[in-house]
C-alpha cells in the first residue's frame, strides 16, 4: 500500500516529465483504435454487395498493418520510458541511500506504469472514439455510401484489439524498467547529472570529403529516381540499390555536418559570438554528434510520411477525377473478332471461339438471351483493326533507333490499332472529347498515357508518312491529341492511329478487323434502376461471360465501385503509416530533447550565473529546438521532393493533377502533429530548467 501511495505522489509530482509520454501514448492508443474501429463502422453502411467485399478485404489490410504499427508504438513506449528513467535517476539514488531495495523500486515503476498505462488506455480510447464518429464520416464519403442509419458506433472488437496489443507493450515496458534498474549503481545515479556526453571535434577535412561524397550520391540517387524513362528505367533490384545509397548517403550527410556547422558557424565570428548563439550551436552540434543514427532514421521516417501522405491522397482524389472522364457512359462491349482457324492451336481458341468470333455483339447478346432495345440506348459501335506492316517500329520512321534506345523493353513489333474517323467521332461525342477532320491523305494518333505520348510526338515532329492498308498517309498534327476508347479508372490509352473512313475498305470477315466495341448507355432516368439493368449484363443466367461466346463488359458502375474501394484501402492504410511513422519521429526528438534539457539543467544555471536572463535563456532553448526538429525535416523535404517526383512516373495512369492539394494536406499534418510536439517540447524544456534556481 505504501509503495502505491508513493507510485501516486510521484506521478502527481512528475506530471509534467509524463507531458510527451502522456500525449504521444493517448494519440497511439487513439489513432489504433480508429483505424481498427473501421470494420464496425462500415457495417452500418449501406453499400452495394461489390464494394462489401472491397471493404472486407481493406479491413484485412488494415488488421495486417495494425501488428506493424504496433512494433512500431512498442518501440516508441520503451524509448519513452528510458527518457523518463534517465529523468528520476537523483530520486532513484535517494531511495537506494535510504535502503530500498532495487525490487521496490522496480514495484514503483512496475505499479507507476500500469497507472500511466490505464489512463493512456483510457483517455486514449475516449479520443479514438469520438474520432472513429469523424472517420465513420469520411469511409461513408469515400464509398459514397447511404447514412440515413448512421448513429453512434462503438466498437468492442477494436477495443478488445487496442487492449490487447498495448497490453502487451505495457508489460514488455515493465519488463524493461526492471532490468534497467537491477542494471543501475548508486554511484552512477549520484552523478548522472553531472555526466556528460564528450564531444568530439571531428577532422573538418574528413567531413568536407565526407559531405562531398554524401551528396554526389544523392545527386545521383535524384537523378535515377526523376528520369526514369527508357534505357534508364529501374529495375526492382536497382531500385532497392538506389534506396540503400539514399539511406547511407543520409546518414553520412548527418555525419560530417554535425562536424562542419560548427566549423563553420565559428569562422563567422559575428553571428558565433552574438548572445548565446555559441552555447546553442555547441548543443546542437553535441547532439547531431551523439544522434546521427537516430537522425538519419528520423529524416527517412519523414520522408516516408510526406511520400506515402502525399500519393495515396493522390491516387484517391486523382481516380474520383478520373472516373468523371474516363468512365463517362454506362456500359461498353468488347468482342474479339474474325479469329484465324490457325490461331486455334497457337492461342488454344476452341472452335466455338473462333466461330462466334464472326458474330457481331449485337448477335452475341441474342444468342444470350439479352434484349438489346430493352436495356440499351444511344449505341455505338467502333471497329478496331490491324495492319501487319503497321508497327510501333513503321510509326516512329526515323526516330525508331532513337527510341530503341531510349525505350529498349518496347516490343516494337506489335501492330498498331487503327480506327475509322467516323466511328471514333461517334465515340469521342459519347466520351465528351474532341471531334476531328481528315483528308484523304492524313492520319492523326490520339492517346493519352503520357510516356507514350512523349514517344509519339517524336515521330510526328519528323512528320512520319505511314503506309495504311496500301494508301500512304502524313500526319495532320505533330502531336498526339487527347484521346481514348476504352473505359477505365486510370490513362491507360498508349496510342490509336484515326484514318479517314476510306482507307478502310475491308469485308466484315476480314481478319485484319481485330476487336469490336459497343458503347451505350442504359434505358434509366435513375441509379436505381440502372442497377437493375447492369445485374442483367452480370447475371449468371445470362452468362454475358461465357467464354465461347469471347463477350467481355465494362461498365461505369464496375469502374467506380472498384476505383472507389481501392482508392480508399490506398488512402486509409497511407494515412494510417503515415501518421504513425510522424508521432514516432515528433516523439523521439521530443525525448531527446528533453532528456538533454535534463542533463543541461547545470549548463543553464551556469549561464543564469553569468548574467543571462531568463528571456535570453528560454529564446536560446527555443532557437536550439527549433533547429534540433527543422534539420531532419528539411532534409526529408528535400529528399521528398524527389520521392514525389518517382510517385508521379508510377502513378502516371493515375494523373498528377491532384499531387498539388494532397501535398498541402501533407503539410497540414505536418504541422499539426509534427508542431504540435514541437510546442509541447518547448514548453517542457522551458520548465526543466527552471527546476533550481539561484
Amino acid at each position: 500500500m505504501m509503495l502505491y501511495k508513493l507510485s501516486l505522489k510521484n506521478i502527481k509530482k512528475s506530471i509534467k516529465d509524463y507531458t510527451i509520454y502522456f500525449f504521444t501514448l493517448i494519440l497511439g492508443v487513439a489513432i489504433f483504435y480508429v483505424f481498427n474501429s473501421i470494420e464496425s463502422q462500415t457495417v452500418l453502411l449501406q453499400v452495394k454487395e461489390s464494394t462489401y467485399q472491397i471493404i472486407e478485404f481493406m479491413n484485412q489490410a488494415l488488421s495486417g498493418v495494425s501488428v506493424f504499427v504496433s512494433f512500431i508504438l512498442g518501440f516508441l513506449i520503451i524509448y519513452a520510458s528510458r527518457f523518463l528513467i534517465k529523468r528520476r535517476n537523483k530520486e532513484f539514488a535517494i531511495y537506494m541511500t535510504l535502503g530500498m531495495s532495487k525490487r521496490k523500486i522496480s514495484t514503483i515503476l512496475f505499479i507507476e506504469t500500469m497507472i500511466i498505462g490505464m489512463i493512456s488506455l483510457v483517455f486514449g480510447l475516449a479520443l479514438g472514439v469520438l474520432l472513429s464518429q469523424l472517420m465513420s464520416l469520411l469511409v461513408a464519403n469515400m464509398f459514397e455510401a447511404d447514412m440515413t442509419n448512421f448513429a453512434f458506433i462503438f466498437s468492442e472488437s477494436a477495443l478488445i484489439k487496442t487492449m490487447i496489443y498495448f497490453g502487451i507493450m505495457y508489460f514488455l515496458v515493465m519488463i524493461f524498467n526492471t532490468i534497467q534498474v537491477n542494471r543501475c549503481k548508486l554511484i552512477d545515479l549520484i552523478n548522472s547529472k553531472k555526466m556528460s556526453e564528450t564531444v568530439k571535434i571531428k577532422n573538418p577535412i574528413i567531413c568536407i570529403l565526407i559531405f562531398i561524397i554524401a551528396i554526389t550520391i544523392l545527386s545521383y540517387c535524384y537523378y535515377r529516381v526523376t528520369v526514369p524513362d527508357g534505357s534508364n528505367a529501374l529495375s526492382v533490384n536497382e531500385l532497392g540499390i538506389i534506396i540503400g545509397l539514399g539511406s547511407l548517403s543520409t546518414f553520412l550527410l548527418f555525419w560530417s555536418l554535425s562536424g562542419l556547422v560548427l566549423k563553420i558557424v565559428q569562422s563567422i565570428h559575428k553571428i558565433y559570438y552574438r548572445g548565446l548563439n555559441s552555447f546553442i550551436l555547441r548543443q546542437i552540434s553535441s547532439k547531431i554528434n551523439t544522434t546521427v543514427f537516430s537522425m538519419s532514421i528520423i529524416c527517412l521516417m519523414l520522408f516516408i510520411t510526406i511520400c506515402v501522405l502525399s500519393s495515396s491522397l493522390s491516387i484517391k482524389n486523382s481516380m474520383t477525377a478520373n472516373l468523371k472522364e474516363l468512365a463517362p457512359v454506362d456500359i461498353e462491349l468488347m468482342k474479339k473478332r474474325n479469329i484465324p482457324k490457325e490461331l486455334q492451336i497457337e492461342y488454344g481458341y476452341t472452335d466455338n471461339q473462333i466461330a462466334s468470333s464472326y458474330d457481331t455483339i449485337s448477335e452475341s447478346l441474342k444468342q444470350l438471351g439479352i434484349d438489346e432495345d430493352k436495356y440499351l440506348k444511344d449505341q455505338t459501335t467502333l471497329h478496331l483493326y490491324v495492319d501487319d506492316t503497321v508497327t510501333y517500329a513503321t510509326s516512329m520512321g526515323s526516330k525508331i533507333e532513337k527510341m530503341k534506345k531510349l525505350y529498349p523493353y518496347l516490343d516494337y513489333q506489335s501492330p498498331e490499332i487503327i480506327v475509322k474517323l467516323s466511328e471514333y467521332n461517334k465515340v469521342a461525342k459519347m466520351f465528351h472529347n474532341k471531334t476531328y477532320s481528315l483528308k484523304e491523305n492524313e492520319y492523326m494518333i490520339i492517346g493519352d498515357f503520357e510516356s507514350m505520348i512523349k514517344l509519339r510526338n517524336e515521330a510526328l515532329k519528323s512528320s512520319t508518312k505511314l503506309t495504311i492498308f496500301g494508301k500512304t498517309l502524313t500526319p495532320k498534327y505533330s502531336n498526339v491529341k487527347n484521346g481514348f476508347i476504352e473505359m477505365s479508372s486510370n490513362h491507360i490509352t498508349d496510342g490509336i492511329i484515326v484514318v479517314p473512313d476510306s482507307v478502310i475498305q475491308l469485308d466484315a470477315n476480314s481478319p485484319q478487323l481485330e476487336r469490336e466495341y459497343m458503347i451505350a448507355n442504359y434505358k434509366a432516368n435513375d441509379e436505381k434502376t440502372k442497377e437493375q439493368i447492369e445485374k442483367v449484363f452480370t447475371d449468371p443466367s445470362y452468362n454475358i461471360t461465357n467464354a465461347d461466346v469471347m463477350l467481355e463488359g465494362t461498365s461505369k458502375i464496375a469502374i467506380y465501385d472498384a476505383s472507389v474501394g481501392l482508392g480508399a484501402c490506398i488512402t486509409f492504410i497511407g494515412l494510417y503509416i503515415g501518421i504513425i511513422f510522424l508521432i514516432s519521429s515528433a516523439a523521439i526528438l521530443a525525448l531527446k530533447e528533453l532528456s538533454d534539457s535534463t542533463d543541461n539543467i547545470n549548463r543553464y544555471q551556469t549561464l543564469r550565473r553569468i548574467g543571462a536572463t531568463d528571456k535570453q535563456l528560454n529564446k536560446a532553448l527555443f532557437k536550439q529546438i527549433a533547429i534540433f526538429f527543422a534539420f531532419p525535416l528539411i532534409i526529408a523535404i528535400i529528399h521528398s521532393i524527389f520521392g514525389i517526383k518517382f510517385c508521379l512516373y508510377l502513378l502516371e495512369t493515375f494523373g498528377e493533377e491532384e499531387m498539388l492539394a494532397s501535398v498541402f494536406m501533407t503539410m497540414i499534418f505536418l504541422i499539426l502533429i509534427y508542431g504540435g510536439y514541437f510546442i509541447i517540447t518547448f514548453y517542457c524544456s522551458k520548465n526543466i530548467i527552471k527546476e533550481k534556481r539561484i
